[in-house]
């Protein structure tokens, strides 16, 4: 097998950018650390513009900046925000490489598509997060950091009154009650953007850990009077609940949440349908001025029952917004992040200065899904 030289690996990114998407998967910045890496970027022209990074910044950095059909033809492998679709992936040559959020939990076609284009995909989803060695690497982590702080912010910005408590001429204003519903990194990111803004927060997840997190950051701990103790499930995430578990979360949310003036639902089951955690009895039972922000909201559904992504008004006076773009809103820092979780992913795979997949690695076992062959060669 012949060896590539460090120089002949391109790393292609092509520009995502639309009405709900901003950011890009690779910053200048980390076009200087994979140089060190012996890895040249490649970036179509405008993919960083929205994000705040120009064109001329990633030339200056040390990347090429050229059209779709220069990324396409000559890259090697390539970032993605999110994942190529059909098109692209029929355009691609045989044993490049794909690395993005590839829904492979969910969409065995698409994986399957991937695998007859003779493409090597990594599916950032499937990360093993709970490994030290793959922190760097944990794009859900640093996404739905973003996430939670933003959807604090879209929530004052809709909601009628102050967030934090104040005291005027005309009388005192009493602080926001907010009810976070998952108290994940998007969850615990938006309890502490709220009480930093002085509201009154209060938060609720069905694994055991959560209620220590929930504390230290100064919110209340929402006891539902339920008893889910083998609620953590795989990797940090929740497990699934059974259904008369869920129902009976339900039940119990719709009872307290009357009591909130902001709900923040954040609990993504990743590639899969989210948990109704509050159902249309438990919106209905809202004060007229109350805002939802449903982060989990997708095609799949959302943690709230009717949620649709975008805003809406019911017929109660309660805003419910369903806001899976929350991070594309924030997209200078997000591409920030995102960009070190990708390249630290592709430079993963760089072994004797080619990008192979070694079978006996806990992090290729768990994010190759498609490997037709070991190594991406140039033309």
């Amino acid at each position: 097998m012949t060896e590539l030289p460090k120089t002949d690996i391109i790393f292609g990114v092509f520009n995502e950018t639309s009405s709900d998407e901003a950011r890009v998967a690779l910053t200048p910045d980390m076009v200087t650390r994979l140089n060190k890496s012996g890895v040249r970027c490649l970036v179509e022209h405008g993919a960083g513009l929205r994000a705040d990074y120009p064109d001329e910044a990633y030339a200056a950095a040390g990347a090429e900046v050229g059209t779709k059909e220069d990324v396409l033809a000559r890259s090697h492998a390539f970032g993605f925000v999110d994942r190529p679709d059909a098109a692209l992936v029929q355009a691609m040559r045989p044993g490049l490489w794909v690395i993005g959020m590839l829904g492979s939990f969910t969409d065995e076609q698409y994986v399957e598509q991937l695998e007859k284009a003779g493409l090597v995909a990594v599916a950032m989803e499937r990360l093993p997060r709970q490994l030290s060695s793959a922190q760097s690497m944990d794009e859900m982590t640093s996404q739905n950091s973003v996430m939670g702080y933003k959807s604090v912010l879209v929530a004052a910005n809709a909601y009628g009154s102050f967030l934090p408590m104040m005291t005027t001429a005309a009388g005192t204003i009493r602080p926001a009650k907010v009810l976070v519903l998952g108290a994940g990194i998007a969850g615990l990111q938006a309890i502490g953007t709220a009480k930093r803004l002085g509201a009154v927060v209060t938060a609720y997840d069905v694994r055991p850990a959560s209620k220590e997190e929930v504390e230290s950051l100064g919110a209340k701990f929402l006891d539902l009077g339920l008893d889910f103790s083998a609620g953590q499930g795989e990797g940090g995430y929740a497990r699934a609940l059974t259904p008369e578990e869920q129902a009976a979360q339900q039940a119990a949310v719709d009872a307290k949440a009357a009591g909130f003036d902001i709900i923040i639902t954040t609990a993504k089951v990743p590639g899969r349908k989210p948990p109704v955690l509050l159902t249309r009895a438990g919106v209905n039972g809202l004060h007229r001025g109350s805002v939802i922000v449903d982060c989990a909201a997708s095609d799949l559904g959302g943690n709230v029952e009717g949620s649709t992504v975008g805003s809406t008004v019911t017929d109660n006076g309660v805003t419910l917004i369903g806001a899976p773009y929350l991070a594309s809103e924030v997209a200078t820092t997000a591409s920030n992040l995102l960009a070190r979780n990708v390249a630290d992913v592709l430079v993963h795979f760089i072994r004797d200065n080619r990008l192979q997949v070694d079978a006996g690695d806990q992090i290729d076992q768990a994010m190759v899904v498609t490997a037709p062959g070991n190594e991406a060669k140039g033309e």
